[in-house]
């Protein structure tokens, strides 16, 4: 499994693409389309990953912190989570981060087929009216 630092850089890459604007280039449309379609994938398994390191991440830190500090001063359970989510904050960036590029990805793989299918219909109608 990446740490959360691997995680975090490969985040970082896709987002950069995802941040590229696209041509309307069929052949450029279609790499483009292969590509997310690998982000995706991968993203997905990127997530998995960084719900594991928070859920791993929360787990030790209830061991340790919030048991010591709720038998000495009775901290309300929501007042506990809220401490454990701050401790884990990194991790659930992480986990959002990567949902986002995620999500990103598959709406930008959408538009990349409907772009597609436009030129499509584009160049039959230009090669129809020859």
């Amino acid at each position: 499994m990446r740490t959360l630092a691997e995680l975090k850089d490969q985040a970082k890459e896709i987002q950069l693409f995802l941040e590229t604007e696209s041509s309307t280039n069929p052949e450029e449309l279609s790499f483009r389309i292969l590509k997310l379609m690998t982000f995706i994938a991968s993203s997905g398994e990127m997530l998995s990953e960084a719900k594991k390191l928070l859920r791993s991440r929360k787990s030790s830190e209830i061991s340790k912190t919030i048991i010591a500090i709720a038998k000495e001063q009775c901290l309300s359970a929501s007042v506990q989570n809220a401490l454990l989510d701050s401790i884990c904050d990194d991790e659930a960036f992480l986990v959002d981060f990567i949902e986002r590029v995620n999500r990103t990805a598959t709406h930008q793989l959408d538009a990349c087929r409907s772009l597609l299918s436009y030129e499509k219909e584009q160049l039959k109608q230009v090669n129809y009216g020859n």
